[in-house]
């Protein structure tokens, strides 16, 4: 069976100063990596949660970002589970391919060379999933 680890989770925040105080000092958890995306809009912060798990923190950047949209609709909170997987373009058809609905057509790359892409929630019960596959 292929690889499926859960890699993170991510929360939206309106002030991710605050967010991260609250996981830094309030519960002690390291910060792993702090990075701008531009491309998205946001500020991410990802919480070391033990091992390779992280608690990923989102800000948007800009009022018209997809996230702060998400954020002035649904308000603060967990926005997305993320899977590891071996072959997200596999994973994508065989989603696409039982009917799932997908937001990307195809995968995005992070500066690290990490390919993801999103799940839309109203074909999984609610939950978006962030696919992730990670460069060798």
């Amino acid at each position: 069976m292929a690889k499926r680890l859960l890699d993170h989770v991510g929360i939206v925040t309106a002030d991710i100063s605050t967010a991260v105080r609250f996981w830094r000092d309030g519960l002690e958890m390291g910060v792993k990596m702090e990075e701008r995306n531009d491309e998205e809009a946001v500020d991410i912060v990802f919480i070391d949660a033990g091992g390779d798990r992280t608690i990923e923190l989102i800000a948007p950047t800009t009022e018209d970002s997809g996230i702060a949209k998400y954020l002035n609709k649904k308000g603060q909170g967990q926005h997305h589970v993320c899977i590891e997987v071996d072959d997200i373009e596999a994973v994508m058809a065989r989603l696409t391919a039982q009917g799932f609905e997908l937001i990307n057509e195809a995968p995005r790359r992070r500066h690290d060379g990490t390919l993801y892409a999103f799940t839309h929630p109203k074909s999984t019960g609610g939950v978006m999933v962030e696919l992730y596959q990670k460069p060798e």
